[in-house]
């Protein structure tokens, strides 16, 4: 293995559906990305580690209940198979009971040398095999997924904008919102004047203090308005 091979932001993806993958991530910024090798795609299918002729991977729910439960056994061979000496990654199962995913903890992610990401079917993961290994469990929101895959594919896509040279300009992430704990103002392009509605004439003046202190006093403004939770932490200092 090269030694930018071996630096190569990667994605570890542990699915039964790894043809779901690259999907989106083969497309724009990402997929120029991938293309170019800035980033690694990585898919292990979960299925391939099934101990019966059947190809099983699933089980009905002791205690009963509706639905079918992936089996520890099964999902314990494919984390074993996943994990690399030689390059070890932070593994992360997407699940709507986890930490939401936050813009802070993508920083993160991007600044290391990738993550192994666990994608539950069905009811979810038999517990144990959860105790057993002690994922980082996170979460897109406070609903539910037919399963991780999308919301692997929304990590990936975030924390791979983040890497150096994908974006087009070094600044544009630093604008953006939830970086500095607001979220974003609005933007204006040409036309100068739609519909009766013009552009703030201090995005015409040229003078970028001013424009620099409009946009952050909008930022402010909308963040204080929409989201009340970012406001509070913005305001303590905890951005």
């Amino acid at each position: 293995m090269s030694e930018t091979a071996a630096r190569r932001w990667t994605a570890r993806v542990l699915t039964l559906f790894p043809e779901m993958f690259p999907g989106p991530l083969a497309a724009s910024l990402a997929g120029k990305a991938l293309e170019s090798g800035a980033w690694a795609l990585e898919t292990l299918d979960i299925r391939a580690f099934a101990r019966d002729k059947h190809g099983s991977v699933d089980d009905t729910p002791f205690g009963g209940g509706p639905g079918m439960v992936m089996r520890p056994d099964v999902v314990d061979a494919a984390i074993a198979a996943s994990d690399r000496p030689e390059a070890p990654l932070p593994l992360i199962l997407l699940s709507p009971r986890g930490r939401p995913l936050t813009q802070r903890r993508v920083r993160d992610l991007a600044a290391g040398p990738g993550a192994r990401l666990l994608c539950g079917r069905y009811e979810g993961l038999d517990e144990r095999v959860i105790e057993a290994h002690v994922p980082e469990e996170v979460s897109l929101g406070d609903f539910v997924l037919s399963g991780g895959e999308p919301a692997a594919i929304a990590l990936i896509d975030a924390c791979v904008r983040l890497l150096p040279s994908v974006m087009g300009c070094a600044d544009s992430g630093a604008e953006e919102s939830f970086e500095r704990g607001l979220l974003e103002y609005p933007q204006y392009t040409r036309p100068r004047d739609w519909r009766g509605r013009a552009v703030p004439e201090v995005l015409l003046s040229g003078h970028h203090e001013k424009v620099r202190a409009w946009r952050l006093a909008r930022a402010e403004e909308i963040t204080r308005r929409r989201r009340p939770d970012l406001w509070a932490r913005y305001v303590a200092g905890d951005v």
